[in-house]
């Protein structure tokens, strides 16, 4: 008996169209409240009634946490409060903003670090990242601790300062280390800080390095600007913590 042969059944390329699941588009975040501009930088500035929930609860840490207490230069919210500088960035993924702004939070006021020691740290970084952000935040922090105008400005161009301090010239060149190449940090450099600045220091100081690297290079890939009107920070009016 002849087998009769059938032809091949025809499928479609496409699925049956029972069987198509359309997902809809998701975001990581609220779709954006206000326009990014060149005031604001790449980033749109996120409204506070706009949050959501895990935004709020990062929102109220920043505004509600040490950062707010006492007068301030560097102001965390613009006038319809939202957050200024690199904290706006950080609602944009609250688990991870959180944990950064909370170890911005720990340099400023659970270190060891004296506040000369301190700035002038941050104004390595800055100098190195040529962060406008970062300098107009914290050179009149380092006017209220105590740097003179002519250490800033050294500061500002990456300059030696000329502390005459022991341990605040060992700390600036330990950051100034830090902030470059890694290769440097040899056994006879790292005997030589640790002899000069102990381990504590060394540690705090590598945090702070880092930390601050992390916001001028967000600042830099978010095109936050510095406020205009403050460009030129030779004599603020109110020489305050930032608080960045």
């Amino acid at each position: 008996m002849n087998e009769q042969k059938h032809p091949p059944a025809e499928h479609s390329i496409l699925p049956h169209e029972d069987t198509i699941c359309m997902r809809e588009p998701t975001t990581d975040t609220p779709e954006p409240r206000t326009p990014a501009s060149p005031d604001a930088g790449r980033l749109p500035l996120l409204e506070p009634h706009r949050l959501d929930a895990g935004q709020r609860a990062l929102y109220e840490e920043i505004t509600g946490g040490p950062r707010a207490d006492g007068p301030q230069l560097f102001a965390l919210t613009d006038a319809e409060g939202r957050l200024n500088g690199p904290f706006n960035a950080m609602l944009f993924s609250p688990p991870l903003g959180g944990a950064l702004q909370a170890l911005g939070s720990a340099i400023r006021y659970r270190t060891g670090l004296p506040p000369r020691v301190r700035e002038t740290a941050v104004l390595v970084v800055a100098a190195e990242w040529d962060s406008d952000f970062e300098r107009y935040a914290h050179e009149p922090v380092g006017r209220a601790a105590g740097l003179t105008d002519a250490e800033i400005r050294a500061l500002r161009t990456g300059g030696d300062p000329g502390l005459t301090d022991p341990f605040e010239h060992a700390a600036w060149s330990a950051v100034r280390a830090l902030s470059g190449r890694a290769d440097g940090l040899d056994d006879a450099w790292y005997a030589s800080a640790r002899a000069a600045l102990g381990e504590r220091t060394l540690f705090e100081l590598s945090t702070l390095v880092g930390y601050y690297a992390t916001l001028a290079l967000q600042l830099r890939l978010f095109a936050v600007p510095a406020p205009p009107h403050l460009e030129n920070p030779e004599n603020p009016e109110n020489p305050e913590d930032p608080e960045t």
